[in-house]
């Protein structure tokens, strides 16, 4: 990468370097071609590292354009500024100044948009606010320049994340951690549907499947009773068995899916059929702002928000969507009715887990709007449910954040794709799973 910056560096310094020797101006036209030849071929290989995907390629090689583009820009500048205040007081003509300076321009120009663009395009990690601050304050000058830092720091630590992942799933592919007896089957919670296009569970099931795991999901409707949702999982539950001979299979469940697995489970005769549940911030005892939402929302309001849903749902591919019912069984009332009607079955391993935020700028809206009310009633809790409603089972794990962020609702099932500092998502997963394998399961 030093030659390469070198290499750039003394090519924009060509117009001073061949006014100090007279050159012709054939000389010119050679240098400037060779020195374009060589920023088209920077721009397109751009170092000669290896990385494990293509999309690492581009994201770590316009990491290293962005980077190229600092450098020899600073250096550049500081020759351009002696070379301006040399041509202002006479000691060289202005000629090989204002060249210099357009060969200066054009040449950045070239470097900073091929590492942005590639950035742009292959970047999980910048999300839309970073992308958004960059298009915002492109040509607000130094504003820019620190977001332009900022978004280098950024995709260089995704990058580098990246691939230490590739590296340590390659070095233990042979261990098939994750390939446990029965296959895995992901239980969605409410207000999302299973999608290929976007997963609600993020970069999971690919880190799981990348260490053996066979992965399937509940495919249950976004929205509606525990009691239809759970006769949804039944049916596709003994549907899977049948179809795969698996035999069981090992339920991993985010939110409302926890209880809509323990219904199936318990009153829909699947106990034959699950080996595990494991439930994933689940409101076993309910959800505070689903009370809040009931209780204090104009009905009017309530009746508009659920015609609103259940009608964009259906387009989605809901069948019967009923927003209404899916939160009035997240109340506690309406959960403590369900905990005595779906017991616990023998032969089925139950453990839980649950997380908390630190504040309400931990997460995203809704979570950042519910966070502070749940916390007020309830305390610790995830921006939607209470840590002290997500027990349930054998084993409780609780997930602590080491930051001042925390881990949320969202969190805790990788939605966003987001690297929170001191918790990794889907090595949490993949030890969990692995701990499946080692009880038989």
């Amino acid at each position: 990468m030093l030659v390469n910056y070198l290499l750039i560096i003394a090519g924009i310094s060509s117009p001073l370097l061949m006014w100090l020797e007279n050159a012709p101006v054939p000389v010119h036209i050679i240098v400037y071609t060779l020195f374009l030849i060589y920023l088209v071929i920077f721009s397109f290989y751009p170092s000669l590292k290896s990385y494990p995907t293509l999309r690492l390629r581009v994201l770590g090689d316009g990491a290293g354009q962005i980077h190229a583009f600092f450098i020899t820009g600073v250096v550049c500048l500081v020759i351009d500024i002696v070379v301006l205040w040399a041509a202002l007081t006479g000691r060289i003509p202005p000629a090989p100044s204002i060249e210099y300076g357009v060969v200066l321009f054009l040449a950045e120009l070239i470097v900073f948009w091929n590492g942005i663009i590639r950035v742009y395009c292959t970047s999980v990690q910048l999300g839309v606010k970073y992308r958004a601050w960059g298009i915002a304050l492109g040509m607000v000058t130094p504003a820019n320049l620190v977001v332009l830092a900022l978004i280098y720091r950024k995709v260089r630590h995704e990058c580098e994340i990246e691939c230490q992942k590739a590296l340590i799933n390659k070095e233990r592919r042979d261990d098939q951690l994750c390939r446990t007896k029965y296959p895995l089957m992901f239980v969605h919670g409410v207000f999302f549907r299973d999608s290929r296009l976007l997963n609600y569970w993020g970069r999971i099931p690919a880190e799981l499947e990348a260490n053996g795991a066979e992965i399937f999901y509940g495919e249950q409707e976004s929205a509606a009773s525990v009691e239809n949702s759970a006769a949804q999982l039944a049916e596709r539950i003994k549907s899977l068995v049948k179809r795969t001979g698996c035999e069981k299979v090992n339920i991993i469940a985010h939110s409302k899916g926890g209880l809509d697995a323990r219904y199936a489970i318990s009153q829909l005769g699947c106990d034959k059929y699950v080996a595990s549940l494991t439930t994933i911030n689940t409101p076993h005892h309910g959800c505070l702002f689903a009370e809040y939402l009931l209780n204090t929302a104009p009905e009017r309001f309530v009746r508009t928000i659920e015609k609103v849903y259940n009608s964009a749902f259906m387009r989605l591919g809901d069948n019967e969507p009923d927003f209404l019912a899916a939160v009035t069984d997240l109340t506690n009332t309406r959960c403590e009715q369900i905990n005595k009607i779906a017991p616990d079955m023998p032969g089925v391993l139950y453990q839980s887990v649950g997380s908390h935020a630190r504040c309400s700028r931990s997460g995203r809206f809704p979570l950042n709007f519910s966070y502070p009310i749940v916390k007020k009633y309830d305390g610790d809790n995830d921006g939607l449910v209470a840590l002290t409603s997500a027990p349930w089972g054998e084993n409780f794990t609780v997930l602590h954040p080491t930051g001042k962020r925390g881990i949320t609702h969202a969190d805790v099932i990788d939605l966003n794709r987001e690297d929170i500092p001191g918790f990794d998502v889907r090595e949490f997963y993949v030890q969990m799973v692995h701990k499946l394998k080692e009880q038989g399961l």
